[in-house]
């Protein structure tokens, strides 16, 4: 497989996932408590890949 998608992707990119799986864990809350608890570490982790990423674009 070729993440090179995902490598040259901006922040906000990442930024927009975690925002999505925010939402969609919000909104499943109360139907299944297990995708609940995915969602909300899929979004942690798409926060601070994006915020990885800014640091690094700001170093250059």
């Amino acid at each position: 497989m070729d993440f090179s998608s995902i490598k040259n992707a901006s922040p906000i990119f990442f930024y927009f996932i975690s925002i999505g799986a925010f939402v969609l864990a919000n909104g499943i809350r109360e139907i299944n408590i297990t995708f609940y608890y995915a969602l909300l570490i899929v979004g942690l982790v798409f926060f601070f890949l994006g915020l990885m990423r800014r640091i690094k674009q700001r170093q250059k």
